[in-house]
């Protein structure tokens, strides 16, 4: 087998790869809440912005493409809007990201099969809008079948509550998972707020639901599944998303 010499330049770092190792991967799918309401409280609620930025850093870093996706398309409401956090104000200032989240996809109108993944972003509005949604079980039960990584943060993982899978089975049940823990929600005093306690109905489900101290970062990794507990974990479920890509 023939060596060239712009291989051996290679193999000693004289040249960079011209893309990065996943660019020719088909995007990554983000799914956010469209429920802004937070209960019968009158407070606001929706995504929660880290735990949509976070991760968007880590694909895109990847080389990974990203589209968005809501329940109900367009303008989705957003929670958690901390400029003081780096990575929110990186995109929260750039036009082009602001011009792609109000122009969110309606998720029934999506076509799983033109992604290599789903992630599904938190935020206490899922918690009203994600469990029952027929469009999210589709997509996270079609993308997972595909053999491809389904991940969810924080109340993102009230995406899986119902989610079957083609033998009738609940795609989480026998499966460890993070969430936003019961005491989590005890601290923020939403407990008698949210209509579901997370932790408690993934277990119904037959998830393993597994949980670091409060508000510390807890990533679950169990096949093609990855979940993590709160607004901390965001950025570890993508990475652990990129990894199962990559090893594809």
């Amino acid at each position: 087998m023939k060596t060239t010499i712009f291989a051996v330049l290679a193999a000693f770092g004289f040249f960079a790869p011209a893309l990065p190792a996943l660019a020719e991967t088909k995007p990554v799918l983000i799914v956010l809440t469209s429920h802004g309401k937070l209960g019968d409280t009158g407070k606001p609620t929706g995504f929660f912005l880290s735990e949509l930025t976070h991760p968007l850093e880590v694909f895109e870093k990847a080389g990974l493409t990203v589209e968005f996706a809501s329940i109900q398309g367009g303008e989705p409401p957003v929670d958690g809007l901390d400029l003081g956090d780096p990575v929110n104000a990186k995109y929260w200032n750039d036009p082009a990201f602001r011009a792609n989240l109000a122009a969110t996809k309606k998720l029934s109108d999506v076509d799983p099969g033109g992604f290599s993944a789903v992630f599904f972003s938190g935020g206490h509005g899922t918690m009203w809008d994600f469990p029952d949604d027929p469009a999210v079980q589709k997509v996270a039960a079609s993308i997972y079948e595909s053999r491809a990584p389904v991940g969810a943060v924080c109340h993102g993982p009230a995406a899986l509550v119902n989610v079957k899978l083609s033998d009738g089975s609940h795609l989480v049940a026998g499966k460890e998972v993070a969430a936003f823990t019961n005491s989590e929600e005890e601290k923020v005093g939403l407990t008698k707020t949210v209509p579901f306690l997370l932790a408690t109905k993934l277990g119904e489900r037959g998830a393993k639901h597994t949980s670091a101290p409060d508000f510390e970062k807890h990533v679950a990794v169990d096949g093609l599944l990855v979940t993590g507990q709160n607004p901390a974990s965001a950025s570890g479920v993508a990475e652990e998303m990129v990894e199962l890509l990559k090893a594809d």
